[in-house]
C-alpha cells in the first residue's frame, strides 16, 4: 500500500493512528542520494538599493546600512569562510568552498602540485563539501582532455536520452577519439578506459552537480575557482540530462554568466567529467 493510501486509511479508523503514522514518514531518514551537500554561492560582497558595502571580513563582519542585513554575504559558509570559521581540508580560492588536489594515480596533493602527466602530478579536484571529485583540463591539443575539444551529446541508454540518442559527431577534438567521433559517450569511455586519477566510472555531471561549481563571487567570467579549474573557457558544457520537452536537446551549464540552456544534441560543447554520488 502506498504511504498516501496508509494514512487514508488510519485516518478513518483512528486519529491518533494518523498522528503517529505521519510522525513516523516525517522522522524517516532521508537517503543518501537525497542528503549530498551543496556548496555555498561564494558570495561575500554586501549591497544597499544602489551600491556595494564591502566585503565581509573579521574587520567588516556585514554591511553598514539598516535593511540590508539578510544578505547572501553574511550567511552560509562563504561568510564563515570570510570571518575566518569555516574549518576546510583543503583550500580555495573561493569563500566557502574546500577543494583538494588529486593525483593521476588518485592520491590527494597539496596546494602547490601542478598539471603533468607523472604519477605525483595534479590531474583531478575533489569537491570535500559535495564530495565529488571533477576532472580537470590541459591546455595541449594533442591531449584526450585539451581545453578546447569539443563533442556532440551521444548516449544510446534509453533511461537517459529520453528516446533520441543524440549525434555520434566529427572529428572537434584533434583525433583523440576514435574514428573521429567526439561525443559525450566516446570521451566518457576513453576517459574511463584511462583510469583517470585511479578510477574508471566517471560520467557526465548533472545540471545540479555542475552548477555547483559556479562561484557567485568572482565578479568576471569565468566564474569558477580558478586555482582549482584552471583552462575553463566561457562555452557550454554538457549534462547528462535531456530537455523534458523535446529530446532533441539537452541541457548545458555556461560559467561566462552562470546558466542553463536546452541546446541541441548535435552542437558543441565543452565536457567536464565527474565521479561520485548522484
Amino acid at each position: 500500500m502506498k504511504p498516501s493510501a496508509a494514512l487514508e486509511s488510519a485516518s478513518r479508523v483512528n486519529p491518533g493512528l494518523m498522528a503517529l503514522a505521519l510522525s513516523a514518514l516525517l522522522l524517516a531518514p532521508i537517503p543518501a542520494a537525497q542528503a549530498m551537500r551543496l556548496n555555498d554561492t561564494g558570495q561575500i560582497v554586501c549591497y544597499n538599493a544602489g551600491a556595494s558595502t564591502g566585503t565581509v571580513s573579521p574587520g567588516t563582519p556585514g554591511p553598514v546600512d539598516p535593511g540590508f542585513e539578510g544578505q547572501d554575504c553574511m550567511r552560509g559558509a562563504a561568510a564563515a569562510d570570510a570571518l575566518g570559521a569555516m574549518i576546510k581540508q583543503g583550500a580555495s580560492s573561493t569563500a566557502g568552498r574546500d577543494y583538494t588536489k588529486i593525483s593521476n594515480v588518485g592520491e590527494d596533493l597539496p596546494a602547490s602540485a601542478t598539471l603533468g602527466p607523472g604519477d605525483n602530478d595534479w590531474a583531478c579536484t575533489r569537491d570535500n563539501v559535495t564530495g565529488l571529485v571533477w576532472e580537470v583540463k590541459v591546455d595541449d591539443p594533442t591531449h584526450l582532455r585539451h581545453v578546447f575539444h569539443l563533442y556532440t551529446w551521444y548516449d544510446t541508454d534509453g533511461t537517459l536520452n529520453g528516446g533520441h540518442a543524440g549525434n555520434v559527431g566529427m572529428d572537434m577534438c584533434e583525433g583523440t577519439l576514435p574514428s573521429g567521433q567526439c561525443n559525450s559517450s566516446a570521451y566518457r569511455d576513453a576517459v574511463n578506459a584511462g583510469s583517470l586519477c585511479g578510477a574508471t566510472d566517471w560520467r557526465l555531471p548533472t545540471l545540479t552537480e555542475l552548477s555547483g561549481l559556479v562561484d557567485y563571487g568572482a565578479g568576471t567570467p569565468p566564474l569558477i575557482d580558478t586555482a582549482y579549474f584552471p583552462d575553463s573557457p566561457e562555452f557550454s558544457y554538457w549534462t547528462t540530462v535531456t530537455f523534458a520537452w523535446d529530446a532533441y536537446f539537452a541541457w548545458t551549464f555556461s560559467f561566462s554568466h552562470a546558466q542553463p540552456h536546452a541546446s541541441l544534441k548535435i552542437a558543441d560543447g565543452g565536457i567536464r567529467l565527474v565521479r561520485g554520488s548522484q
